[in-house]
């Protein structure tokens, strides 16, 4: 099993679980650059409306490079209950949004300061409920990915997954047809205990 790289991302896409399941040892890259229009702050997911992306704000930087650990969540807006009601509209009609809504509820009622360790301990709690036994640890400097596949650019929303996603059973797939890569929490609202089996 090859040990993987991967970006830090808010509910990241199915293909980052798929990835994490297929391989070894996971680093999630700290010191890269932080940048907009990526998964780093923004998931996507299934709504009656079909896709919608959800988009955390951050905090201006003066330096127009910053590094990934240092991006800092605003709060501008009330976008951790505009993020929970998506969810909520979303997914509510779903098997397992019951079973999993207080796991994920407190994530959008406590303030992170930095994103880095709201999409971690985000992450690690998909990982979990998902039954993938894998510790997320971080980079300690940036380049270093000897022993390493680097898949930092399944953090780019127009990269093509590797994964090849089969279909599932999607609340909204009846009108929209089925929607590849979305969060993974529409594999795990959606498919429950199956989440495994399917990856």
């Amino acid at each position: 099993m090859e040990n993987i790289l991967l970006s830090s991302a808010y509910l990241p896409p199915v293909s980052f679980f798929t990835a994490i399941k297929s391989g070894g040892d996971v680093l999630i890259e700290q010191y890269d650059n932080y940048c907009k229009q990526t998964y780093r702050n923004r998931c996507i997911i299934a709504t009656a409306g079909g896709r919608q992306a959800l988009t955390i704000p951050v905090v201006k930087s003066e330096n127009p490079k910053q590094l990934m650990k240092d991006v800092r969540i605003s709060d501008h807006g009330e976008w951790r209950r505009q993020h929970w009601n998506a969810l909520e509209s979303a997914y509510m009609n779903s098997p397992f949004f019951m079973y999993y809504q207080d796991d994920f509820r407190p994530f959008y009622e406590k303030k992170y300061e930095f994103l880095i360790d709201f999409n971690i301990e985000l992450t690690a709690l998909i990982l979990k409920l998902g039954g993938i036994n894998k510790e997320l640890h971080r980079t300690e400097s940036y380049g270093n990915t000897n022993g390493y596949a680097d898949l930092r650019y399944l953090v780019e929303p127009n990269e093509q997954a590797p994964y090849c996603q089969k279909e599932y059973w999607q609340v909204f797939k009846q009108k929209h047809g089925f929607l590849p890569n979305l969060s993974a929490v529409d594999l795990l609202f959606n498919m429950g205990p199956e989440f495994l089996l399917y990856l």
